[in-house]
């Protein structure tokens, strides 16, 4: 493991000279990275933007859900958010498919030397809820499958307390495809790297409502740099699909004084399905 760090290292070194030349003077790249995962963790300064295309967030309302729908320059072009909504069930099953196989054999970053297995996905078209969590872990790296471990069982837990069926009525992704060392946190290259493949997961499953699992599918699904502790239960949206953070399972298995604001966020969600998918309402 070492020495894949190592060769990572000397990657995004070569990748920092290749997007911004030699800098003799500028800080040492593992400075960098901790600047820029810094910002990352920051409350309300802005933070480092992950994706190639601009981003504009507005000021969230603290009047209730209904009102709180941000707008942002969505990250792919109108045109090509046509071409997917013109496609059959059968094209996108197909795009979905030949996705997977992109990713199940992706070299695009470095974490594909030490990965056991990518993890692309998994779940139904048009499911009532797409959750997105931030990147796979041990359990995630070893089966292949996203959130396969405690925290994995701990969001089933979720599933089912909100009236909804893994297998048949959600689908399960991450931002990240392979297992960063040692679980950290995904680094800025490999979400700008990896980002496009969850892009065209939602434009291809087409989910009725998203759920963000953490603060880096927060920040690249809604545009947002505020801080989850803040916003968490709030609507946002991406190109038309409504948009609710909350906390990523293992924070909250980590931390259970955040249990009451998920199961907030949850019943958030669970009424905005009543009220436009037809979701029948479980008792409290």
């Amino acid at each position: 493991m070492r020495e894949l760090e190592e060769l990572y290292t000397i990657l995004t070194a070569t990748d920092d000279l290749l997007r911004h030349g030699f800098i003799g003077d500028h800080e040492p790249l593992h400075q960098r990275v901790q600047h820029l995962m810094a910002e990352l963790d920051g409350s309300d300064h802005a933070g480092h933007s992950f994706s190639s295309v601009t981003q504009e967030t507005a000021s969230v309302s603290d009047t209730g859900p209904g009102a709180a729908t941000i707008p942002f320059v969505e990250q792919q072009d109108m045109e090509e958010h046509r071409r997917y909504t013109a496609m059959s069930r059968d094209e996108r099953e197909a795009r979905l498919h030949g996705l997977y196989n992109s990713v199940i054999h992706c070299e695009r970053c470095p974490l594909s030397l030490g990965r056991t297995h990518a993890v692309p996905g998994e779940g139904v078209l048009d499911p009532l809820v797409l959750f997105v969590g931030e990147a796979p872990g041990d359990e995630e790296n070893h089966s292949g499958r996203p959130f396969a471990g405690q925290s994995g069982e701990y969001l089933e837990k979720w599933i089912s307390a909100i009236g909804l069926d893994r297998s048949t009525q959600v689908y399960i992704a991450n931002i990240v495809k392979c297992q960063p060392p040692n679980s950290r946190d995904p680094r800025p290259l490999e979400i700008d790297t990896c980002s496009p493949y969850v892009y065209e997961q939602i434009q291809l499953v087409r989910p009725r409502i998203i759920m963000t699992l953490g603060r880096v599918s927060m920040r690249m699904l809604t545009g947002t740099t505020r801080s989850i502790t803040r916003i968490h239960g709030t609507f946002f949206s991406w190109h038309g699909i409504p948009v609710v953070p909350t906390f990523h399972p293992s924070e909250v298995l980590r931390n259970p004084e955040w249990r009451r604001p998920v199961w907030e966020d949850l019943k958030v969600v669970r009424n905005w399905l009543a009220d436009n998918a037809g979701l029948a309402l479980p008792r409290d």
